[in-house]
């Protein structure tokens, strides 16, 4: 039998955490989009992970709390670019330009800008 531990399902957590989303709980979803993508990670099943992450980042964004949006976009993209889910991660780096706007990061701005074209220009040529 097991130790007391009740098995976290991520499918689960991911569908509560789009419901306190739509509910406009952005604090507590961000919370579990987070612990869900841990738990898509640890099982490698990255596209999932890396959606948590721009989820929660959404959230972040939703609160106006724009560095931890920043932080949880780029986790997100960062992941997606290794994964090669490349037009996922340009939409990530989107939002977290976004956020740097929000904040007045004119640096920041200018080079997302920048990589996000470079990007872009990799993926139309790669057709």
């Amino acid at each position: 039998m097991s130790e007391g531990k009740v098995k976290e399902d991520p499918v689960k957590m991911h569908k509560d955490a789009n419901t306190l989303m739509e509910i406009g709980k952005y604090k507590e979803a961000m919370e579990i989009f987070l612990k869900t993508a841990d738990l898509y990670k640890k099982v490698q099943n990255f596209f999932d992970a890396a959606t948590m992450y721009y989820k929660a980042g959404e959230c972040g964004y939703a609160l106006k709390d724009y560095e931890k949006a920043i932080e949880h976009f780029t986790k997100s993209a960062e992941l997606s670019f290794q994964k090669g889910f490349d037009r996922y991660g340009v939409s990530a780096l989107e939002y977290a330009r976004d956020c740097h706007k929000a904040l007045g990061n004119k640096k920041e701005v200018s080079k997302l800008e920048k990589k996000i074209k470079d990007v872009k220009a990799k993926l139309e040529n790669s057709f």
